[in-house]
C-alpha cells in the first residue's frame, strides 16, 4: 500500500526494495514533487543534468502515477542535502528507477535552480459506471490489472465520495447510494485525499458505493445559424448585419431524457426557456437590431438523481452591424 507521511512528502513502499530508495519532496501529491533518492543514508537531490524523459516515465510507473507531464529544474524548490552522484540511464521499461543503469557524473556540482522535479499526471484508477455520466455511478478502483468494486461502512461514505469527486474534477457530492453487498475493495478515507490512492483499503465484503457529483452534467454547446446569410466571422466573434434574422441553438450530449435550456442574454439580462427536444433547443431572432447585440450563454437544467443539475456553455458574443 501507498504510506503517506505528510501532504509534502510522498514515499513508495508497494515495491520490492527498501521503501526508502526514492521519494517525490514538496509536491501537491502523491504523482509530483522533487526526485530524492536514498544515498549514505541520506537523501540525495537528482541534478537535472543527470535525468530526463525516460528516467522520468520509470519514476511516474514506479508511484503509480500516468506519464510524465512536466519536468523541470528546480520546479519543487531546492534539496537542503547533497546531490547524487550518478547519472541516470534509463531505457523507460524499467519499473523501478532504481533498476537503471548509471554511471558517474562528469562533474560534482549541480548549480542552484537545477534540482529535478518532476510532475505525472493522475492515473485513470477510478471511475463511476452506470450512471450515464464520468460523474455519477458506482465506484470501481483499478488495482492488480482489473477493475474492483468500492464499498465502504456508513460513516466512511460520504468521505470517500469527496475524495471520488475531488479526484475525477466533478465538482462536490451531491449524494452516495449505498448497493448491495459485494466482494471488492473496501476503502478508508479522511475525505481531504486528492485521490483514493492516498487512502487505506483492504479486500474484504462491503456494501458497494454509488456516487453522484454535481458537475454531472457536460458543458452544452452554443452556436449561430442565419438562414439569409446575414452573419459573418469578426475579429471579435460572430457579426450580424442589421434586418437578418437569425438562430442560436443550444444542445448538449444524449446523458439523460429530458431538461431544458435557458438562453441567457447579458445585453439585456433577459432570459428565453425552451424544453429540450432530442438534446437541443432553438431560439429565433428575427430582423436583428441593435439591442440584440451582447453575451449569449446556454444553461441546461435536468432533474436527475432526485436532485437538480445546471451546466452552462462558453460565452457566445454577437455584434450587430451594417444594414
Amino acid at each position: 500500500s501507498l504510506t503517506v507521511s505528510s501532504t509534502k512528502l510522498i514515499e513508495c513502499s508497494t515495491n520490492s526494495f527498501s521503501p526508502e530508495s526514492l521519494r517525490l519532496v514538496d509536491g501537491a501529491g502523491l504523482c509530483s514533487g522533487r526526485v530524492e533518492v536514498k544515498s549514505n543514508q541520506s537523501w540525495a537531490s537528482v541534478c537535472k543534468a543527470d535525468f530526463d524523459q525516460q528516467d522520468a516515465e520509470v519514476v511516474c510507473v514506479e508511484f503509480g502515477c500516468g506519464t510524465p507531464a512536466a519536468l523541470q529544474g528546480g520546479l519543487y524548490g531546492e534539496g537542503e542535502g547533497q546531490t547524487w552522484d550518478k547519472e541516470f540511464q534509463c531505457r523507460g521499461k524499467e519499473s523501478l528507477l532504481l533498476d537503471c543503469d548509471t554511471s558517474d557524473r562528469e562533474n560534482n556540482t549541480c548549480l542552484p535552480g537545477n534540482a529535478v522535479g518532476l510532475t505525472c499526471s493522475e492515473p485513470d484508477d477510478v471511475r463511476l459506471v452506470g450512471g450515464g455520466s464520468r460523474c455519477a455511478g458506482g465506484v470501481e478502483w483499478y488495482d492488480q490489472g482489473e477493475w474492483w468494486t468500492v464499498g465502504a461502512d456508513d460513516w466512511d461514505q460520504r468521505d470517500i465520495a469527496a475524495v471520488v469527486c475531488r479526484q475525477l474534477g466533478c465538482g462536490s457530492t451531491v449524494s452516495v447510494l449505498p448497493g448491495n453487498t459485494t466482494n471488492g475493495i473496501r476503502v478508508f478515507c479522511s475525505g481531504s485525499e486528492s485521490s483514493l490512492r492516498e487512502c487505506r483499503r483492504m479486500y474484504d465484503l462491503r456494501p458497494e458505493l454509488t456516487v453522484i457529483c454535481s458537475d454531472l452534467l457536460v458543458q452544452p454547446d452554443i452556436f449561430l445559424t442565419d438562414p439569409m446569410g446575414g452573419v459573418f466571422r469578426g475579429h471579435q466573434g460572430p457579426e450580424m448585419f442589421r434586418g437578418y434574422n437569425f438562430t442560436i441553438t443550444c444542445s448538449t450530449q444524449p446523458q439523460y431524457p429530458g431538461g431544458s435550456f435557458h438562453l441567457t442574454f447579458t445585453g439585456s439580462n433577459r432570459t428565453q426557456t425552451q424544453p429540450a427536444v432530442n438534446h437541443s433547443a432553438a431560439f429565433l431572432f428575427p430582423a436583428a437590431d441593435d439591442s440584440h447585440q451582447g453575451n449569449y450563454r446556454c444553461v441546461y437544467d435536468n432533474y436527475v438523481f432526485s436532485h437538480n443539475f445546471s451546466s452552462e456553455s462558453e460565452l457566445l458574443s454577437l455584434t450587430i452591424t451594417g444594414n
